[in-house]
């Protein structure tokens, strides 16, 4: 079993940035892939990014080269550092791994990103 905690969701201006963290309760490195996803007002779950346990990252085309996925095993924990956020980033983001010995899926509870002036 495996708990992922998101935070760092908030309100920002366009062109702002924000890092956003999913805290692991066991040993990150037994999940994997790990992956953020958000979900707009209206609109289906939409996958952001992936990170893998060697730090392969890959991205949905619409964040690429604004978004940064990244990992830290000592601390258990996944970030999404974003930057020139735009109105369209708006969403509830989670974090989803899967755990390498039980072949299971585990998602957060979701963070708010809201980008407005």
């Amino acid at each position: 079993q495996v708990q992922l905690v998101e935070s760092g969701g908030g309100l920002v201006q366009p062109g702002g940035s924000l890092r956003l963290s999913c805290a692991a309760s066991r040993n990150i490195n037994s999940i994997n892939p790990i992956n953020w996803w958000r979900q707009a007002p209206g609109k289906q779950r939409e996958w952001v990014a992936v990170i893998s346990a060697g730090g392969t990252t890959n991205y949905v085309d619409s964040v690429k080269g604004r978004f940064t996925i990244s990992r830290d095993n000592a601390k258990n924990t996944l970030y999404l550092q974003m930057t020139s956020l735009k109105p369209e980033d708006t969403a509830v983001y989670y974090c989803q791994g899967r755990g390498i010995y039980e072949n299971v899926d585990y998602w957060g509870q979701g963070t708010q990103v809201t980008v407005s002036s």
